[in-house]
């Protein structure tokens, strides 16, 4: 029973897991940042070698590179720039505002719910 248990656990981080990294993907898109399937055994291969789910700062060029590596999922890499990074931090600050002001809204009305006019439950 134990180990059902664990497993229905291990199900659950991996479905929050997912969740994240579908959220984190739909932000760099609408960054800018430009994905890549890896679409054959070689690319596949090298995008497991990546840290996954971390977006990484890589010099190429002379310039900035950022890489996000997702070989689980979507067994793609999103790559783009200072630009397409910058733009990212600023949509991630917008959506945790938006999700703390949404908190915020929930615990308002819960709290000024009249639980007692509606009788016992």
């Amino acid at each position: 029973m134990a180990g059902m248990g664990v497993a229905a656990l291990l199900a659950g981080c991996a479905a929050i897991d997912r969740h994240e990294a579908e959220d984190t993907e739909q932000l760099l898109a609408a960054a800018g940042f430009q994905m890549r399937p890896a679409d054959t055994p070689a690319k596949l291969a090298d995008l497991e070698r990546l840290q996954q789910h971390k977006l990484v700062r890589h010099a190429r060029d002379g310039e900035a590179t950022y890489i996000y590596a997702d070989a689980a999922d979507c067994k793609c890499l999103y790559s783009g720039d200072q630009r397409n990074y910058d733009h990212f931090e600023k949509l991630r600050v917008q959506e945790d505002v938006a999700q703390q002001e949404m908190m915020a809204a929930e615990m308002n009305q819960q709290a000024e719910m009249n639980w007692e006019m509606w009788g016992p439950w």
